[in-house]
C-alpha cells in the first residue's frame, strides 16, 4: 500500500474514533469503505504506537477516551516514577507497585487511578528506552548482576554465568537486556562490553559516554570513505564557484580549536561595510547515501567534553579537508552582506565560493587588540580589518538589543584536565570582545539564510524558540514583584521579549541581577529544530536557522544541501519528505549531547572538589527546594546544603517565593542570597557535592 494511502487510512481511523467514540474493527472498515481484514494491520500498528487501545470487548478507542495517557516515564531511585504526558499537562505519579515493569525513559500508556491525587498505573510499555544499560558488575555468591549507573533505573539487571563476558566484580560494563522486567521480577541481560575497573583512569567518562549512547570510534567503512577523499581542493571543484581567495579572510577561534567552520572578511563601502561570512562547504564532501552521511546523521552533533571531543565527522574531514585552515584553499558557502552604518542589512547574497584563509587568529589576542589597541603579532591589513569588524559588531549588537533580543548572562564552566583526565582547575569561562564579535557575525548570517530559505520555500531545519508559557511568566512576574520589578504585558498573555529585557536591564548591577537572569531563563521554552519557520523568541528574530557550523551540527549540513540544490536548480522533494524526521532526530541528539556534557562536567567538578573538602567559600543560593539549598560557587561548582543540616530551626519551603523560612526565628534563605559555606563531602558515584553553612560566619 502506498505511503500516502496508508497515512490517509491512519488519519481516517483516528478521526472516526475521535468523533464517534469506541468502535469494532468492522465498523471502522465499513466507515472507510475497506475490508476488515485489510484494516487489521493498521489498527495493530496504531495500537503498538500507543495511539489506539483495544478494549476487552474488542472495541478500538483513543487512549484519552478511556482515561489513558501516553507519555515518557521518569523513574526514581526509590522505585516509583512519574509519567510526563506527551500532550502536555500535569505529571502522573506512579507508585512503585504500579510500575508494571516499566523503566526510566520508557514510553508508556498509563491509566489514571486517582484523579484527585493525580495518581496512576502503567498498563503497557510501548517502547523500551534502555535496551543497553551501563553499570557496575557485582557478584553475590554464584549470582551476578549489574547495578545501573542511572539511578532512576531502580532495578538491577541479572546476568547468568555464561553471559558475563569475563567481567569481574567492580568492573564497569555495558549489558544488553534480553528479558524485560515484569511485575516483581528484575530484567535479565548479557554483558556486551567491559569498560574497565570502576577506579581505572578513563573508565568514568567512558561509562557516561556509553550511558548516553554516544560513540567514540567511527566504523571502518566511514573512515575509509573519509580517507579516500582528496586532501586538497582540486581544480575541477572550482567550477561554478566565486573565487574569493584574494579577500583578506581569516578565522577567529579558541586557542585549542582544531576544526574551523567559519572565516570572516570585511570591506568598507559607501554607507557601511561589506561583511563576508564564509562557511566550510561540508555538503560538497558528505553526500546523501554515503556511509559518511549516515554516520553524521546518526551522531547529529559533535560532543565537547573536558579534554575530549566526540566529533560528528572523522578527523580527516573535521580537522582537515573541511576545516578552514590557514594558507590553504578551501571550498565554502558564503553569505555576503552589505550592512549600513546603523547595523541594518541593506542586501545580501548567498553563493558557493572558494577562499584562502590568511590567518588563524585566537580570541584572547583579538580581544586584546580591540580592547587595548595592542596590535603585536598582527599583520597591518589584519589589524585594520579587525578594527572595522569591532565597529560593525557594536552596531549589530546595538540593533539586536533595540529590537528586544534577550541578553541572559548564563555562566559556563571551563574545566582543565591533565593527560589522564584528572581535573586540575575549574573556573568560570570568560567571554571576551572577540567572542562576542564572532557571535554577532554568525547570528546575522544565520538570520539572512533563514530569511532567504523562507522566501524561497526551501525545506530546511529552522532553529525555533517559541513564546514562553503565559503561566510561567505570571509566576515569574509574581516573584519579581517582591523584588520591585514588573513584566509589561504579562496579564495579556503576550509578552514581547523587549519587556523581559527591560527587567534584565533594570536589575543590572544590583544584588539580585543573577537571580532575575536565572529565573527568567527557567521560564523560557527550550530552543529546538523544526521544519517550520516559527521564529526565535529569545533573539527577537522572525526567522532563524543554523548555517554556520556544518562540521559539528547536522542541521547546518541540511541547510547547506537545500541551498546548493536551490542554487543549482535541483529537486528538493527528497529533502522535503524527510525534514520532519530530521528535526525530531537532531533535536533529540542535541538534548542527549547536552545531557552527556553536563554529566561529565558534574563528574569532573566533583572529582576536583574532592581535594577541597573542609575548605570554605563564598557562594550564592542558586536554587531552593523542599529538601534544601543549592549553592553555586564563583567557579560554577554547585553543591547541596541538605535541609537536615539546617538544625537551628524548623524550615518551611515557600515555593512561590523560592525561599526557606524558619518557624521560630523567621530566618530566611532566599534564591540569590550570598552565603558562606564549607565543603563537607563529595560522592563521585552520584556526582554530588555536599555543603554546610559556615557556622563561623
Amino acid at each position: 500500500m502506498e505511503s500516502n494511502e496508508m497515512q490517509r487510512i491512519r488519519d481516517g481511523i483516528l478521526q472516526i474514533l475521535e468523533k464517534e467514540g469506541p468502535k469494532r474493527g468492522e465498523q471502522i472498515a465499513q466507515a472507510l469503505g475497506l475490508e476488515a481484514d485489510a484494516l487489521r494491520g493498521t489498527l495493530d500498528a496504531l495500537e503498538a504506537e500507543g495511539l489506539l487501545f483495544c478494549t476487552r470487548k474488542e472495541r478500538w478507542a483513543l487512549p484519552h477516551t478511556l482515561g489513558l495517557l501516553r507519555g515518557r516515564l521518569q523513574g526514581n531511585a526509590r522505585g516509583f516514577g512519574f509519567v510526563l504526558p506527551e500532550a502536555g499537562g500535569e505529571d502522573l505519579f506512579i507508585p512503585a507497585d504500579a510500575m508494571g515493569g516499566a523503566l526510566h525513559g520508557d514510553t508508556v500508556l498509563a491509566r489514571i487511578t486517582n484523579a484527585g491525587r493525580r495518581e496512576g498505573e502503567i498498563v503497557r510499555v510501548l517502547t523500551h528506552c534502555n535496551d543497553v544499560i551501563v553499570g557496575t558488575f557485582e557478584l553475590d555468591g554464584t549470582a551476578s548482576y549489574v547495578v545501573p549507573d542511572e539511578k532512576r533505573i531502580s532495578m538491577d539487571v541479572y546476568v547468568s554465568k555464561q553471559d558475563r563476558m569475563h567481567a569481574r566484580a567492580d568492573d564497569k560494563v555495558v549489558v544488553r537486556v534480553t528479558q524485560w522486567s515484569s511485575r516483581g521480577r528484575n530484567p535479565r541481560g548479557r554483558v556486551i562490553e567491559v569498560l574497565g575497573n570502576k577506579d581505572d583512569v578513563g573508565t568514568d567518562v567512558r561509562s557516561l559516554i556509553r550511558q548516553h549512547r554516544l560513540e567514540e570510534e567511527f566504523p571502518k567503512k566511514v573512515l575509509d570513505e573519509a580517507e579516500a577523499l582528496p586532501q586538497e581542493v582540486l581544480p575541477e571543484e572550482l567550477a561554478g564557484r566565486e573565487d574569493l581567495r584574494g579577500l583578506n579572510a581569516f578565522t577567529i577561534d579558541g586557542a585549542d580549536a582544531k576544526d574551523f567552520d567559519d572565516a570572516v572578511s570585511i570591506e568598507k563601502i559607501a554607507d557601511g561595510w561589506r561583511l563576508g561570512v564564509h562557511i566550510a562547504d561540508v555538503s560538497h564532501y558528505v553526500r546523501p547515501g554515503t556511509a559518511l552521511d549516515g554516520e553524521a546523521l546518526r551522531r547529529a552533533t559533535s560532543v565537547y567534553l573536558p579534554g575530549q571531543v566526540l566529533p560528528m565527522l572523522p578527523e580527516a574531514l573535521s580537522n582537515g579537508l573541511c576545516s578552514l585552515n590557514p594558507d590553504v584553499d578551501r571550498l565554502t558557502l558564503t553569505c555576503m552582506m552589505d550592512i549600513g552604518g546603523d547595523g541594518a542589512v541593506r542586501q545580501y547574497r548567498i553563493f558557493p565560493s572558494v577562499i584562502h584563509s590568511h590567518a588563524r587568529l585566537v580570541y584572547e589576542n583579538v580581544t586584546r587588540l580591540l580592547d587595548e589597541g595592542d596590535e603585536t603579532g598582527f599583520a597591518p591589513e589584519v589589524a585594520r580589518d579587525l578594527r572595522e569588524m569591532g565597529a560593525l559588531a557594536k552596531e549589530l549588537r546595538s540593533l539586536r538589543v533595540r529590537r528586544g533580543a534577550l541578553d541572559l548572562d548564563v555562566a559556563e564552566s571551563r574545566i582543565t584536565v591533565d593527560e589522564e583526565g584528572v581535573p586540575v582547575n575549574v573556573e568560570r569561562a570568560q567571554t571576551g570582545t572577540a567572542n562576542r564579535l564572532i557571535e554577532e557575525f554568525m547570528l546575522k548570517a544565520n538570520e539572512c539564510v533563514a530569511e532567504y530559505a523562507k522566501a524561497h520555500e526551501l525545506p530546511i531545519l529552522y532553529r525555533v524558540h517559541e513564546d514562553p508559557d503565559p503561566e510561567k511568566l505570571q509566576t515569574l512576574d509574581a516573584f519579581l514583584f517582591n523584588l520591585g520589578y514588573r513584566i509589561k504585558g504579562v496579564k495579556s498573555g503576550k509578552v514581547h521579549p523587549k519587556a523581559l529585557q527591560a527587567v534584565l536591564d533594570q536589575s543590572r548591577g544590583t544584588p539580585e541581577e543573577a537571580v532575575v537572569s536565572r529565573l527568567m531563563l527557567r521560564s523560557l521554552q527550550k530552543a529546538r529544530y523544526d521544519g517550520r519557520p516559527l521564529g526565535h523568541y529569545g533573539l527577537a528574530a522572525p526567522d532563524y536557522c543554523h548555517f554556520t557550523s556544518p562540521i559539528r551540527r547536522y542541521p547546518d549540513l541540511i541547510v547547506h544541501r537545500a541551498l546548493h540544490l536551490h542554487l543549482a536548480g535541483g529537486s528538493l522533494g527528497q529533502l522535503a519528505r524527510h525534514i520532519d524526521e530530521f528535526a525530531a532526530h537532531t533535536s533529540d541528539m542535541e538534548r542527549r549531547a547536552m545531557e552527556a556534557e553536563r554529566d561529565v562536567e558534574d563528574l569532573k567538578k566533583a572529582q576536583y572538589m574532592q581535594a577541597h573538602v573542609g575548605e570554605k567559600y563564598e557562594g550564592v543560593i542558586s536554587s531552593v527546594t523542599g529538601f534544601g539549598l543549592f549553592v553555586e560557587l564563583p567557579n560554577t561548582v554547585e553543591g547541596l546544603i541538605h535541609i537536615s543540616s539546617l538544625d537551628d530551626d524548623y524550615y518551611t519551603f515557600v515555593e512561590k517565593n523560592y525561599m526557606l523560612v524558619g518557624e521560630r526565628r523567621k530566618k530566611v534563605y532566599r534564591l540569590g542570597d550570598p552565603i558562606r559555606i564549607v565543603v563537607t563531602a563529595v560522592e563521585i558515584a552520584t556526582r554530588r557535592v555536599d555543603f554546610a553553612i559556615d557556622d563561623e560566619k
